[in-house]
């Protein structure tokens, strides 16, 4: 009986069917969204930021501001600057160096999808890029202007080694805030 045993065990040990496990990423369940209307003195523009964003100031000054908007949970930044400009030669300056630090994603890229959005009764004209690849280490970039005096340039950056196969549910979530802020900007009236 005992031998019985130890063969059918040996026997069962030897299967030739074994099937690995596929590689899995974790499950994340993103929280419900919402927003606050973002409204101060040092801006010439509100827009609505998601409620969960800190908002951190890196630099204030007459013309240039430089602040994020930081998701400590996801590791998720949104950069963002804002320039006033005087002449259409500096409008056109300022995209071309938008294009530029759109560029330095080239080379992880495996295409870039762009969209324009404008509202002229609000005087306000974006350019949206959605950068595709694995390895891209910003997914979405954008500016935003109103053709006369004000610029606005933002860029999604999560701290971790690009894999945006597996980061994909936090960076569509944060795509999606991304487009919020460009749906509700508002320049203020002078």
């Amino acid at each position: 009986m005992s031998l019985t045993v130890v063969c059918l065990s040996l026997a069962s040990c030897g299967n030739d069917n074994y099937v690995p496990k596929p590689k899995a990423y974790i499950r994340m369940d993103m929280p419900q969204k919402d927003y606050v209307l973002y409204d101060t003195a040092a801006l010439p523009f509100t827009f609505e930021r998601p409620s969960e964003a800190l908002v951190n100031w890196k630099q204030d000054d007459a013309r240039t501001k430089y602040f994020d908007l930081v998701y400590p949970q996801y590791k998720g930044i949104i950069n963002l600057t804002y320039k006033h400009f005087r002449t259409l030669d500096d409008l056109n300056s300022l995209v071309d160096t938008a294009s530029r630090m759109l560029a330095l994603h080239h080379s992880q890229s495996t295409g870039e999808k762009e969209m324009n959005l404008s509202d002229p009764d609000g005087h306000v004209y974006a350019t949206i890029v959605k950068v595709g690849g694995k390895n891209a280490g910003s997914t979405y970039q954008f500016w935003l202007t109103d053709s006369t005096e004000h610029f606005l340039r933002g860029a999604l950056f999560l701290n971790y080694t690009p894999n945006n196969d597996s980061l994909a549910p936090v960076i569509d979530y944060l795509q999606a805030d991304v487009d919020r802020i460009v749906e509700t900007l508002k320049w203020r009236q002078p």
